[in-house]
């Protein structure tokens, strides 16, 4: 078996590490990467742009007297938790898109993107936002979007590479439930519910790297890097307090890992097919990664060390653990 990774899903609570490491991961040399990691250079898929772009909608349209449409105010959680899978049918089509190598020039890319979102929502069963939307209203919006669409759009583009050979597909979410729930965690919330969502194609590829915190440190995380001025940044967002504990209270990895009838993996089932990713967790418990928000050149030999070294040893299990599931479960 191919020790090469396809496809990685990098999985935590919020604040946890993922874009830090994310981040270092693609500053190693590809070389470095293959030899002790077993990934090829990364092509990195993310939900969060996405997660942004809705508030800046919501945002918007409450500025002009409305309701938002998919956040009731800034500081609360999805109006329709629906929108969990939302997300991973946006990811689904970005993944398409890199593997076609299918790029998009719509002359306005904010109207692009309202239909995209649209076109998701339905997939999970939730009503439609700008189809019925009053055609001044959603023009106004495409307006005063256009710019924060037309950078998230080029983004999107130019991470789409010539071919995979030898690439990895990274593909980050976080997912999980409110404080003090009871597990399992209920549709649409938590790692089980969007996983099941994920295309086909992606699960037969993919294996799982979750960076461990607890929901305590995840919440601790999340306040030091929160930059008030910089809300669309994916290493220096914040998730607001009502969502960290109706959202991310917990999640639900250690009991898909502990449920699954195979062990060092998870049990996911769509379609009538059943796929058993192999997972392996990296414990940043005590911090590795936040460092890494620091400018490059800031990085202390020290740091860098711990970590590619603590990576290392979570790709050698999860690697482990790919070779001991048979390819027919994936």
């Amino acid at each position: 078996m191919s020790r090469h990774l396809d496809v990685l899903l990098l999985l935590a609570l919020p604040a946890s590490g993922k874009s830090e490491a994310r981040t270092f991961i693609a500053s190693l040399d590809p070389a470095e990467c293959e030899r002790d990691l077993g990934i090829g250079e990364t092509v990195q898929l993310d939900d969060f742009p996405y997660v942004h772009l809705m508030r800046r909608v919501s945002d918007e349209l409450t500025a002009r007297g409305h309701e938002g449409a998919f956040f009731l105010s800034p500081a609360l959680p999805f109006r329709d938790p629906r929108d969990w899978g939302t997300l991973i049918e946006l990811l689904n089509e970005d993944y398409h898109d890199v593997v076609a190598r299918e790029h998009h020039a719509p002359e306005n890319a904010a109207q692009w993107l309202f239909s995209r979102l649209d076109r998701a929502r339905d997939l999970v069963g939730a009503p439609l936002i700008f189809q019925g939307m009053d055609l001044e209203l959603r023009a106004e919006l495409a307006r005063a979007l256009e710019d924060e669409c037309r950078d998230l759009l080029e983004k999107k583009n130019a991470a789409i590479p010539g071919s995979l050979d030898g690439k990895t597909v990274v593909i980050e979410f976080a997912r999980g439930g409110a404080d003090g729930s009871p597990l399992p965690l209920p549709a649409p919330y938590g790692y089980r519910h969007s996983l099941s969502r994920l295309a086909p194609e992606i699960l037969d590829r993919a294996a799982i790297l979750y960076i461990w915190v607890t929901p305590e440190d995840s919440r601790r995380k999340n306040d030091e890097r929160t930059d008030p001025d910089d809300p669309g940044s994916i290493l220096n967002h914040g998730v607001p307090n009502a969502v960290m504990y109706g959202d991310y209270g917990c999640d639900d990895m250690a009991w898909l890992l502990e449920t699954s009838d195979r062990p060092h993996t998870v049990r996911v089932e769509r379609d009538g097919r059943t796929w058993h990713l192999p997972v392996a967790r990296f414990d940043n418990r005590e911090d590795l990664t936040t460092f890494v928000r620091d400018d490059r050149g800031q990085w202390s030999p020290a740091d860098t060390d711990r970590l590619r070294q603590g990576l290392a040893g979570a790709f050698a299990e999860l690697h482990a653990a790919r070779e001991a599931t048979d390819p027919a479960d994936r």
